[in-house]
């Protein structure tokens, strides 16, 4: 996982628990130095790989070495979590996207301004990669009003699938699956309470977990998006429809994975 910032030090925190929490296995992070000791006290099952800063907090682009040399032996690759500013995130992309190629790849939030600058970013990966964007997010990336994305979120999701040959998770009140091959889902599960920050993280974590246990990007992205809602509903009827936490949700996804299974 690569991703955090100085100002935004728990995103790594929550999409790491939540990997971890559905059975991802081993888990490394790349986060910046003013994040990395903190994460690793409070993560202690990560290893947590320190990077210097750009200026505004997020991660340097020279980190891009770093990022490849541990994302050569893994099976999943999440970008983009906790980063904060377009360029820099655009920037770090730039030099890590072309230099991967047989892992599953999961572009999260802020990461999708590599797709912003270049739709066919994505395109020399061998497996699908998964972009996990908020209607927010998908409306900058295809140039368009936000409302146009929330009114009709299966055509905009399907739109980035065709333009990134990327399965798109589209979250948001009623989350969307679109799949290049023109397939979508929706997911009914969830509330208004997973609004709150921290949220858009657990997901992309479970999504990344998913890919690293083997689930093909299609299967992560709806179970990781059914997941995300199911553990939130849970939350809303043992604490109240809002007011539960983003750091409360990781720790549902076992037992409902047990519950499934039975």
């Amino acid at each position: 996982m690569v991703g955090g910032s100085a100002r935004v030090p728990g995103a790594m925190y929550l999409a790491g628990e939540a990997a971890l929490r559905v059975g991802a296995g081993k888990l490394q992070v790349v986060t910046t130095d003013s994040v990395a000791r903190q994460l690793a006290v409070a993560l202690p099952e990560a290893l947590v790989h320190r990077s210097e800063e750009a200026p505004s907090g997020d991660i340097a682009t020279y980190a891009a070495d770093d990022v490849c040399e541990l994302a050569d032996a893994a099976a999943s690759v999440l970008l983009g979590p906790g980063m904060m500013r377009p360029d820099d995130a655009e920037a770090l992309l730039a030099r890590v996207l072309p230099r991967l190629g047989d892992q599953h790849v999961v572009v999260d939030a802020l990461g999708s301004a590599a797709v912003t600058a270049d739709r066919a970013c994505l395109h020399h990966l061998t497996n699908t990669p998964v972009l996990t964007l908020n209607p927010s997010e998908i409306a900058h990336v295809l140039d368009v009003e936000e409302d146009e994305v929330r009114d009709d979120p299966v055509k905009a999701s399907t739109r980035l699938s065709d333009d990134a040959r990327a399965v798109v998770l589209c979250g948001g009140s009623g989350k969307v699956v679109a799949a290049p091959d023109g397939r979508t889902w929706r997911i009914t599960t969830g509330g208004p309470g997973l609004g709150i920050s921290g949220s858009g993280d657990v997901q992309s974590g479970l999504v990344a977990g998913l890919l690293a246990r083997g689930a093909e990007p299609e299967q992560a992205a709806v179970w990781g998006g059914w997941l995300h809602g199911h553990v939130g509903d849970v939350l809303a009827e043992r604490v109240g429809p809002v007011g539960f936490l983003a750091r409360e949700l990781p720790a549902e996804v076992p037992p409902a994975l047990a519950q499934l299974s039975r």
